[in-house]
């Protein structure tokens, strides 16, 4: 493929990852209009849970796809899915019809997570690869920072609806690039589809997802709906086993989990995922609330995050020629390490300048991490197989992702509960309930004790999620080290 033709195709991967990324983003900020228009406060979280389920389990059900009937028309049709419940999520007449749609949107958005990374595998060497994730990592990046601004914009000037219709020509244009630029081998076989297994996967992967995201949030995590839940997930479990080892072109072959390579990239992968929840969830809150700075300031602190992942994530590819994928993800993972430690040397309303350093650190780590790991396992396999290997790395990293939620949510909000339910005698009546902590905060009613108690709860119960952070980069970095130093490379694009 000519360089002028990757160029365009790079444009119009980029744009289409801008999609399902920024789709998130933009919705955060229009909340309160959606809710104010059609009601369910209480379903709303189910806008961003839903999206994060479907597009998770779907990705290496696309991935294989992919392999199968090419890139190219799994691509598009992901997109005109997406497009479709962009345009049915616009017409909402309530929160429930809204979540629905918001699922469709996401079948579409599975499809382009597991597709796009794959196409740049393809068209792209092995030594470019580390500069065009740069670029699509830069995406995600942009997104978290001129997303929140859009949708703000869009909803005090228009609609909130116009959120999900501004996708359509944006989503129309990345069709026609990909249509015209994208020229891709030819598949003549005839393949049979795996259907029990991509059953069995969507199951098995929506229950565990599902117990994660609602377990701690809409029951206790010992309760009856969790042991329902699990036994779903292993029941599901086991028969994806059983049925993947019996069909002819598995969704999830059994050699993706065998190579030790794969299964130790993967993992690490997870571990990566885990660890981006700590900060993507609370650093947000936490300046809000103990530093008391804007919605707006905060956003630019986690932003800072975005700008050395992409950079470092570009850089890796020098790194990882020289001393390999496994070591390059290893270097990153210290590094992560050590911004996670950073704020245990951070003193009880310090400096708003070492929040941004922790993030440009951690920004830096997790792009040494991704891109080593997502480049060094499509370069163990040739194209037919590169479909399978991004997908289940991609799914690995949602994953991590969704686990990370659900574990860091629990630590934070225990230690912040049990900060609530047993304060000092002299404050027992005046602290206000759990769920109504941050508007308080926010809304400068409180008195100036309980302000700095409940303040010191926060710095505590971030301590925790950091502490976390740290020890889940440990065991990471364990993971690594048992994985293979060298990866065996297959790959055609040298």
């Amino acid at each position: 493929m000519k360089n002028s033709q990757r160029n365009w195709v790079l444009l119009a991967l980029m744009i289409t990852m801008m999609l399902a990324a920024m789709d998130s983003t933009i919705v955060a900020t229009s909340i309160p209009q959606i809710v104010g228009d059609l009601g369910g406060f209480s379903l709303f979280s189910w806008l961003f849970s839903i999206y994060l389920l479907v597009q998770t389990v779907t990705i290496p059900i696309y991935g294989k796809l992919a392999d199968i009937y090419g890139r190219k028309p799994i691509l598009i049709i992901g997109i005109i899915i997406f497009l479709f419940g962009s345009a049915a999520c616009a017409t909402s007449w309530n929160m429930n019809v809204l979540i629905l749609f918001r699922g469709i949107q996401a079948v579409g958005a599975g499809a382009i997570m597991a597709t796009v990374n794959t196409i740049a595998g393809d068209i792209y060497t092995v030594k470019e690869r580390a500069k065009i994730q740069g670029w699509l990592s830069s995406v995600w990046g942009i997104s978290a920072v001129i997303g929140p601004a859009i949708g703000g914009a869009i909803v005090d000037s228009i609609s909130w609806r116009w959120i999900f219709l501004i996708n359509l020509p944006v989503g129309i244009l990345a069709i026609s690039l990909i249509s015209i630029h994208l020229a891709e081998r030819k598949i003549h076989n005839i393949h049979k589809i795996d259907w029990a297994g991509a059953i069995t996967v969507l199951i098995a992967g929506s229950a565990l997802l599902f117990g994660l995201l609602q377990g701690g949030q809409s029951w206790p995590w010992i309760s009856v709906q969790s042991l329902i839940v699990l036994i779903i997930a292993v029941v599901a479990g086991i028969l994806v086993l059983k049925i993947e080892r019996r069909a002819e072109e598995p969704i999830l072959p059994g050699w993706v989990w065998k190579k030790r390579v794969l299964f130790g990239s993967n993992l690490g992968t997870i571990g990566m995922g885990i660890t981006t929840m700590g900060v993507n969830m609370f650093i947000p809150v936490y300046a809000q609330s103990v530093h008391m700075v804007s919605a707006t300031e905060a956003g630019f602190i986690l932003a800072a995050m975005s700008i050395t992942w992409p950079l470092f994530s570009s850089l890796s590819g020098n790194l990882y020629l020289k001393i390999g994928f496994r070591n390059t993800a290893l270097l990153g993972m210290i590094t992560v390490i050590i911004g996670a430690s950073i704020f245990h040397f951070l003193p009880f309303q310090g400096p708003i300048w070492v929040l941004v350093l922790i993030q440009l650190v951690l920004g830096a780590g997790f792009g040494l991490t991704s891109t080593p790991l997502m480049v060094g396992v499509q370069s163990t396999v040739r194209w037919g197989q590169r479909g399978v290997v991004t997908g289940a790395n991609m799914f690995s990293r949602y994953f991590g992702q969704s686990l990370g939620a659900a574990i860091f949510a629990a630590v934070f909000n225990s230690v912040l509960t049990s900060k609530i339910q047993n304060p000092p005698a002299d404050m027992e009546s005046k602290l206000p309930a759990v769920n109504d902590v941050v508007s308080d905060l926010q809304s400068h009613k409180l008195t100036p004790d309980v302000n700095n108690y409940l303040q010191h709860g926060f710095f505590d119960a971030m301590e925790m999620v950091f502490l976390g952070m740290t020890l889940t980069g440990f065991i990471t970095v364990i993971v690594l080290l048992l994985t293979p130093a060298k990866f065996p490379t297959l790959d055609e694009n040298k």
